[in-house]
């Protein structure tokens, strides 16, 4: 996959959805929550000021965030499924 997202904007590869409960029942394909946690693939260079200058972004590729339900966008790139954030969209970084 070979990505340059632009500003603020991250590629995340989200987790995969929880296939069975905690106690082994296992879920429908409608019954998957959608994950809210996943790996950064690509970060671009950062928010850019009115001064001109660039804001960097706080994460890096490789780490693992949390973001919000309905945040960002869906898109499939080379059969992978990824999602396109703004940096305000992460809510945290897993450590």
């Amino acid at each position: 996959m070979n990505l340059n997202p632009l500003d603020d904007r991250i590629v995340i590869e989200p987790l995969s959805a929880e296939e069975t409960t905690a106690g082994g029942i296992v879920l429908p394909d409608a019954a998957q929550e959608k994950p809210q946690r996943g790996t950064v693939v690509a970060v671009g260079p950062g928010r850019l000021l009115e001064s001109g200058e660039r804001v960097a972004v706080a994460v890096v590729a490789g780490d693992e965030v949390l973001y919000g339900k309905f945040g960002g966008m869906d898109i499939e790139v080379d059969g992978a499924e990824v999602k396109i954030l703004r940096e305000s969209d992460i809510l945290a970084k897993v450590v």
